[in-house]
């Protein structure tokens, strides 16, 4: 789902369940590549802006890959949780269509993955009803995600909406039944409260059946890549990487990274976090370790190593850039996609609220 922040006060990774995903995960990885039709995967963002390359090499290449592998992909764009921490959605239509955009560019394949949109799917957002039955208000308060988002909320009050953002979260996982869904370790807590539903509603109206999944985390190892101003990568705070940035703009926006004022270049995280964020981007590029960069360019200095991220970033683009700048010649076809996915999606949680409410006894 869409990227959150890191709490102020983080729990420890124990207490976040991390070490059991992990090792859940590498077990999950096993059995995709094995029987990939088994799974089926709910993922997406919201749309706030362009996307950048934080998000493609920290979950974007991986929603490709396992489609790519033949699990079933819903991609949400989730255009009614733009409003959990904004007084307006400003320019929605353009962001959600620059959001297709850039997943078509980089490879998500209309014909074997779902594109949606929260708004298009009344069903979907049914589900909040009796999903919200099942947890407590002060279950809801103490999650560290929503404590965080609430923390870091543009709103001058704080609005239902964000309160129930982890249950909106459970209906978009649920309504489609997805039984995998790709998160940071931060996200665990809201996947969390989503198993808890199902397992709730299960116990609740299912008679012994398991009306809904519980579904599990495949937890991410994606790269934390910083921004040019050396801080958290994120859209809105004008730091990133765009990948529909032309060429020209991302030399300029390299070449304002920024680095220190050791001349010889070295990859150190912990001393030398901006200069080893930049050698991190150009090994993902050049599918090369960061080592290996930072020995090629030796004592050459800042304007070397931001020379090889120009160049790295760029050709590594060239290719997404090109796809997405023919899709964009067409955006009719783009909206058609994205009327396509939305019907595919209703027929899902149309067929799923139908289930539901036949648990629930509530069809009349």
């Amino acid at each position: 789902m869409d990227t959150i922040l890191p709490t102020t006060t983080a729990p420890s990774p124990d207490a976040l369940g991390v070490s059991a995903a992990r090792a859940r995960s590498a077990v999950l990885e096993e059995l995709i590549r094995k029987e990939p039709g088994q799974f089926r995967v709910l993922t997406g963002d919201r749309p706030t802006g362009r996307l950048h390359l934080g998000h493609y090499f920290g979950t974007l290449h991986n929603r490709v890959r396992l489609q790519d592998l033949g699990v079933e992909l819903f991609v949400l764009v989730a255009d009614y949780q733009v409003l959990t921490d904004r007084d307006v959605a400003d320019n929605l239509a353009g962001h959600v269509e620059d959001l297709v955009l850039d997943h078509l560019a980089i490879g998500v394949d209309p014909a074997r993955s779902t594109i949606f949109t929260h708004s298009a799917v009344p069903a979907l957002n049914q589900l909040m009803l009796p999903f919200l039955s099942l947890v407590s208000v002060a279950e809801l308060g103490r999650n560290p995600t929503v404590k965080d988002e609430i923390a870091h909320s543009r709103q001058s009050a704080v609005s239902g909406l964000m309160f129930t953002y982890p249950v909106h979260q459970a209906a978009d996982i649920l309504f489609c039944k997805a039984n995998l869904v790709p998160v940071g370790q931060d996200q665990l807590p809201h996947l969390e409260i989503t198993r808890t539903i199902a397992r709730r509603f299960n116990d609740r109206y299912g008679d012994g059946a398991a009306v809904l999944p519980q579904p599990e985390a495949l937890l991410s190892s994606a790269p934390l890549l910083l921004g040019t101003d050396g801080t958290k990568m994120s859209k809105s705070r004008r730091n990133a990487i765009a990948l529909a940035a032309d060429a020209d703009e991302t030399a300029r926006l390299i070449k304002g990274a920024k680095t220190d004022s050791e001349r010889h270049i070295a990859y150190d995280p912990v001393m030398r976090p901006e200069v080893s964020s930049l050698l991190l981007l150009a090994a993902l590029c050049q599918q090369r370790t960061p080592e290996e960069v930072a020995d090629d360019i030796g004592s050459a200095g800042a304007a070397a190593l931001k020379k090889t991220v120009t160049e790295a970033v760029n050709e590594y683009l060239a290719p997404i850039r090109a796809r997405r700048a023919a899709y964009a010649r067409d955006r009719a076809h783009v909206r058609e996609i994205l009327r396509e996915g939305n019907e595919r999606a209703r027929a899902v949680a149309d067929a799923t609220l139908a289930e539901v409410r036949a648990a629930m006894n509530s069809r009349y």
